[in-house]
């Protein structure tokens, strides 16, 4: 092997080599703590769920806090039952008492905890709770999440978002919330979604049509190209005949003398 397919191979070994660490070093950046799905209908009511991985290989993850947005107090939260975990809901006095329902709601959740269960290494949890009636007058919801491991670790996924859209570290999980028009599975999003399928429906027919109005003009042409042949053998044949004709008429005449 020459000098130079040696330099090429080191090459190719080292940027494998930095290709490998930097997944190695993404993969556990993507895995924390969020919300599922991710986006909820302003002024609704919606079912949510906080998804809870394990990051570590040696420690269980034996405990989630979650502290809800205290600028946007949800006066209806309910956790839904988890198999094998405890759930504690803890409420607070609201500054500004709210009606629903008709009923004077005088304070609200402000902190779930979960406890009692293990999410083992290389597996995830989720924890659902139904939550309403949403804010209208925000774009996100912020939770913060505090994920206690069975080695006493406790991991703070508090840190709020970076400007330029970079993530931080331990990312708070963060809901957005949507207008009305703009919701999966609304009148308005469902009907803007009809309008663009009849025109691309519409569209396709016209193509369609097209397609057909240019297979019929090709068939026609087919078929008088093919009358033009037919046409044109039978007046070579014709020529032949008459030719034949015209000759046999004087030796007839000379026999005949």
């Amino acid at each position: 092997m020459n000098a130079s397919r040696i330099r090429a191979a080191r090459t190719s070994l080292v940027a494998a080599l930095a290709a490998g660490g930097v997944l190695l070093l993404a993969g556990p950046a993507s895995a924390h703590v969020s919300v599922q799905p991710g986006t909820a209908e302003k002024g609704g009511y919606s079912t949510i769920a906080i998804k809870v991985p394990n990051e570590k290989d040696d420690a269980s993850t034996v405990k989630l806090e979650l502290s809800l947005d205290p600028k946007h107090p949800l006066v209806s939260v309910m956790p839904q039952a988890v198999p094998g975990w405890e759930v504690k809901v803890e409420k607070t006095k609201l500054d500004k008492p709210v009606q629903m329902h008709g009923k004077t709601i005088n304070e609200a959740v402000s902190k779930v905890t979960w406890s009692g269960g293990k999410i083992e290494p290389g597996q995830f949890q989720q924890f659902p709770l139904s939550v309403g009636k949403l804010p209208t007058d925000a774009d996100e919801l912020v939770f913060k999440a505090l994920q206690t491991y069975s080695d006493d670790d406790v991991v703070r996924w508090i840190d709020a978002s970076k400007p330029g859209g970079h993530e931080a570290e331990h990312p708070a999980p963060v809901l957005k919330l949507i207008d009305k028009a703009a919701a999966p599975g609304s009148k308005d999003a469902a009907d803007a979604k009809g309008d663009k399928g009849t025109e691309a429906e519409a569209a396709a027919a016209t193509t369609e049509t097209s397609a057909d109005a240019g297979g019929g003009s090709d068939t026609t042409a087919r078929v008088l190209g093919v009358a033009g042949i037919v046409a044109g053998v039978a007046g070579v044949a014709f020529g032949v005949l008459a030719g034949r004709r015209r000759g046999s008429g004087p030796s007839d005449a000379v026999r005949s003398a």
